[in-house]
Formats: structure tokens, sequence, C-alpha cells
């Protein structure tokens, strides 16, 4: 993956998660209680993501964080 940041991980991380759900930005930031223009800032990585809410990120995309964070985005380089 290169010279993405962990914030740009995480956040194509999220998208990758929540697409394969079918579920919009704006449906999921309402399910898991956040704002749809905080989330959306999250997954393009354009904001540091509290351990809290990443916690409601995963718990809301059904997941694990080992599961979350089993990606060859999080793979040595």
């Amino acid at each position: 993956m290169g010279n993405y940041d962990i914030r740009s991980k995480i956040g194509l991380r999220i998208k990758e998660l929540r697409a394969e759900r079918d579920v919009s930005q704006e449906d999921f930031a309402n399910f898991i209680g956040m704002s749809r223009s905080y989330f959306g800032e999250i997954e393009t990585g354009k904001r540091n993501v509290a351990v809290i809410n990443l916690e409601k990120i995963v718990k809301g995309l059904g997941v694990t964080f080992e599961e979350f964070f089993d990606s060859d985005l999080f793979s040595g380089e």
C-alpha cells in the first residue's frame, strides 16, 4: 500500500468493510450514533479517530478488532 499514513489506512479499511455491507456513509453513521460529516472525515483519513469511536465503528461493522486489522493495509512495508 506504500505511503498511506495510519489515518488513511484505517479510513480505507472502514470504507472497504462498509462497502461490503452495501450501506451508505450516512446510514452507517446514523446506525452507530455518529454524525455523517465526522464519520466521513474518519473514512477519508482527514480526522484522527479516537479509540472509543473506532470501537463504535468496528462493532457497527460486526467485526472484531482482530478482523478489522487483518488486512494487507496494516502489514509491514
